[in-house]
Order: C-alpha cells, then sequence, then structure tokens
C-alpha cells in the first residue's frame, strides 16, 4: 500500500481532497492532505514544504500530489523525501528560478485562455467560478468549498524564485483535465512538453476534479503507485542479478 500526500492549490485547504482521500483510503492506502499556511503574507514556497514534510513525519511508500499552485510545492517535497513517483493534477509547471507570479506570462496562459474563451463562448476564464471553475461540481459542494478559501499563496511565495535548480529526479506524471476552464487543455499539452519532457495523461473534468471525480482521480493515482512499484521491484531484481 501506498502514503499519498496531497498538496492542495492557491486558496485552497487540504478538505479539497476529502472524497478522494475517502477512496484512497477505502482501498487500504494512507492519505496526508495538509492545510499548507494561509494568511500570512511572509510565507515562503520552502515554508509550504517544510509544512508537507513535517506531515508526512517517517511515512515512506510516497505518491506525492500537486493540484494547481501545488505544482510549485510538490516537488520541492519530492526533493527531501523518498517518492515513488510525483504527479501533477492540472498542476502549474514551474522553471528553475522562475517565480510563480511570471508563470502566466512565460507559459502564454493569458493567451491560451483567450483562444479558449473565443471558442466556447467565454466559459473559459469566467468571473462566476461556478462557470470557470466548479462547472460540473454539484453546486452545494461548490459552495461549500469557496466557504474555505483564505489568502494562499502568500506574495512572498508568489515573488520568489522557484528555489529548485532543477527537477527532482523521481518518476513524474501529469494528469490533464480535458474540461478544465482555468487551464486549457491545450495549454498544458504544450507546457508539460517543454517543461517536463512528457505526454500528459488526460482524463474527462473540470480543474477541480477531485470533487467532481474523486473515484476516477482516485483510480488514476492508484494506478501510478501500483506501476512504481512494479518499476521499482524490477529495477531491484535486475540489480540484484548483475
Amino acid at each position: 500500500m501506498s502514503t499519498f500526500v496531497l498538496i492542495h492549490g492557491g486558496g485552497d485547504v487540504g478538505w479539497y481532497w476529502h472524497l478522494v482521500e475517502a477512496e484512497l483510503r477505502a482501498r487500504g492506502h494512507d492519505v496526508v492532505a495538509p492545510d499548507l499556511p494561509g494568511d500570512d503574507d511572509s510565507h515562503t514556497l520552502t515554508d509550504y514544504a517544510d509544512a508537507v514534510v513535517e506531515a508526512v513525519g517517517a511515512r515512506r511508500d510516497l505518491v506525492v500530489v500537486g493540484h494547481s499552485f501545488g505544482g510549485f510545492t510538490a516537488p520541492l517535497v519530492a526533493a527531501r523525501l523518498p517518492v515513488d513517483v510525483l504527479v501533477l493534477l492540472a498542476g502549474m509547471v514551474p522553471l528553475p528560478g522562475e517565480p510563480p507570479e511570471q508563470w502566466w506570462a512565460n507559459t502564454g496562459c493569458q493567451s491560451a485562455v483567450a483562444e479558449q474563451a473565443e471558442r466556447d463562448g467565454g466559459l473559459t476564464g469566467h468571473p462566476d467560478p461556478h462557470v470557470s471553475y466548479y462547472h460540473d461540481v454539484p453546486r452545494e459542494l461548490a459552495d461549500e468549498a469557496m466557504s474555505k478559501e483564505r489568502a494562499h499563496p502568500s506574495s512572498a511565495a508568489m515573488a520568489a524564485p522557484w528555489p529548485l535548480d532543477a527537477w527532482p529526479d523521481v518518476p513524474t506524471r501529469f494528469v490533464l483535465c480535458t474540461e478544465d476552464r482555468c487551464f486549457p487543455p491545450d495549454l498544458f499539452r504544450r507546457v508539460v512538453r517543454e517543461r517536463l519532457g512528457i505526454v500528459p495523461d488526460e482524463m474527462a473534468g473540470s480543474h477541480c476534479v477531485a470533487l467532481s471525480r474523486p473515484k476516477e482521480v482516485a483510480d488514476v493515482l492508484e494506478g501510478y503507485a501500483s506501476t512504481a512499484r512494479t518499476n521499482s521491484e524490477d529495477r531491484q531484481f535486475s540489480g540484484g542479478r548483475s
């Protein structure tokens, strides 16, 4: 069994993952889904990673998952802990030294949003979060999610260069949500190829897919964990014979 370390995105809390957590725990896995520091403008990305590392403690067999802005924190955690696989779920992919506040301009995100909005009649980037973020989430659940919003990330975290010199040397997977109206699918297809050198896996769902399709998200994450364990066992077996 694996320990899934679930890192929420901007303005969010660990509650975002509660439905996925229930699915994974029902299958016998352990789950860590901390609230990252919020409502304090001095916290840095390193502070966010510290909070996750502290919450993980001595657990092993780790699958680290970052959603949305959690893509800036998840690799920092993977660089510090023995991680089987690192997963970005609709996650922002940083470059070494890139301040998060520059990510949108550097990736061409604004243009991608405008182009998709032209095609879908303005649904992408819509000012109503029920339309742009939670369009496939039950209304009551979406309202509960928005009631938990807080100030995260801080201006300090947004302004400072991303602290890693390179992407951590761990297997990395990316899950692209084909109905994402926050980060258009075509944007992530390009960014993931350019910045990670991999092809993203795709699933139906909005940007907040952990709330709208928790079983499907758990299925994908569990599949990554199983593949990582198999590959690790194969490497150990091969090494033992050589």
